[in-house]
This record gives C-alpha cells, structure tokens and sequence, in this order.
C-alpha cells in the first residue's frame, strides 16, 4: 500500500476515535486537565530546585527548562499515537489481538492507529510553551536553520520514547506480568529532562548505549542549546533514534507474527 491510502486510512480510524471520545466530554475534560496540572507541578519542581541551587552541573535555570520542554515535546508523539500499547497485554491475553491478524494492513500501524489520545496536545502545547519560554530567555537566535535543526532532532528523540514504549509493550507476547515491564521503560523518561553529565559513568553509559534516555533531551537538544559543544553522538542522534525504534519495531512484528491466540 502507498503512503497516501496509509494515511488516508489512518485519518479514518482517528476520526471514529475522536467521535467516540467526544461522546465523554467531562472524561476528556478532566484527563486533560490532569495532563496540563501533571506539567504545571514538573514546572514548578524546577522552579523550588533552582531557588536553592543555581546551576546543576553547569546547567542553568532556563537551560533546564530548556531540556524539560523539548522532552515534553518528544514525549507527546508516543502519548498520542501509540497509547494502545497500554492495551496490548489484555488483548494477548484474552485473545482479542487475533483479530487483527487478518487486515491486508500492516499490523503494527492498524493497531496502533486505533486509539489516539487526544489529551496529550495539551502536553504539546506546554511543551512547546516551556521551550519558548527559556528559548526567549536564553537569547537564542531564531533563524531558518535553528527552526530546522529543533524540528529535525525533535522527531529524532521522539523515536526513541517511541522504541522504549514500543519494546516494552512486545514483551507482553513472551511475559505474563509484561505490565511491569512497560511500566519500568515508561518510568525512564522521567530522567530525560536532566543533562546526562549529572549521572555517573555507569549511569551515563546505561542512559546513552542500553537504555537511551539521553536521546530523548539531552544529545538532541544539545544541537540547538549549545551549538559549540555538540558532541558525534549528537549529530548522530536522528539515525540512532531510529534505529533504535526500527529494532523496537522488528520485536513487536516478531511477538506479533508468533502470536496464535490463546490455545482454548
């Protein structure tokens, strides 16, 4: 199938999805809400640390912000579009998931283009509201080039929330209690937000070559705040990004493909 009826398929389904949301207004209503006052609270974390402590590891108030709004920004893709990861274990499990074994589609993106939550959009736009916040107060300059490098390296650390989402929710096709085990993946983006030079040698190769959390802020958003220390492993991080996420991929089509229902 060609790109174009992918995504004119997918626009289908999304538009079904967000009639049925609709249908729940108050529930949208007060889950969004939630989202907005869960990053109003991260907001102010940093404000009470920084009252206290100037710099962390020579990062500065409104770099920090920096670094918590582009993961905020990264993250949202993965809370949008691949939220029925969450469901997957029950699906395997009840042998539901069979059903989509037999669409003339690619499964990974029917399954996953079934749900779409809404509500992480205000995440976006907080995201995108903290970045231009410290992105003012820093005096970045706002150039043609600056724009292309954040859209660049942004969709490159949202592949890697995406990955880590992604192989966690495959390990339900091997593991019983695969909850956790999404649960934990999920948990590691809290340590995004920081600058990989706060951990110690060991965290910081665990966080860069095993569990890549330092892609989803810290390598990319290096390139556009502080352009004179930019790191190899900066420039790089687009094509590790995705690959990391083609990986991630391959293991959920491979659970998926091994998957013959529940045997009763």
């Amino acid at each position: 199938m060609s790109a174009v009826l992918y995504l004119r398929i997918y626009f289908k389904i999304l538009a079904q999805d967000l009639k049925s949301k609709m249908s729940y207004r108050a529930d949208f209503i007060i889950s969004t809400l939630g989202m907005v006052f869960t990053n109003i609270a991260g907001f102010v974390s940093f404000w009470i640390l920084f009252r206290n402590f100037p710099s962390i590891s020579g990062y500065s108030y409104y770099e920090m912000l920096f670094l918590y709004g582009f993961s905020l920004i990264s993250i949202t893709p993965t809370q949008c579009m691949l939220d029925n990861n969450w469901n997957l274990r029950h699906q395997v499990y009840s042998g539901d998931f069979i059903k989509y074994c037999f669409r003339p589609i690619n499964l990974f993106f029917y399954y996953e283009s079934e749900i779409f939550d809404i509500k992480g959009l205000g995440q976006l736009a907080f995201g995108i509201g903290t970045l231009a916040y410290s992105w003012a107060n820093l005096g970045l300059a706002v150039t043609p080039l600056a724009i292309l490098k954040l859209i660049v390296f942004l969709i490159g650390a949202s592949l890697v929330m995406a990955a880590l989402q992604t192989a966690g929710a495959a390990s339900c096709f091997w593991i019983e209690n695969s909850f956790y085990v999404l649960d934990l993946a999920l948990r590691f983006k809290d340590y995004a937000k920081y600058p990989i030079t706060i951990f110690s040698p060991v965290f910081k190769f665990i966080f860069t070559y095993l569990i890549p959390i330092a892609f989803i802020a810290f390598y990319p958003g290096i390139v556009v705040l502080r352009p004179s220390e930019v790191s190899v492993l900066s420039w790089l991080s687009p094509v590790i990004s995705g690959v990391f996420f083609f990986l991630a991929y391959k293991l959920w089509m491979y659970g998926a493909s091994k998957y013959s229902g529940t045997g009763s």
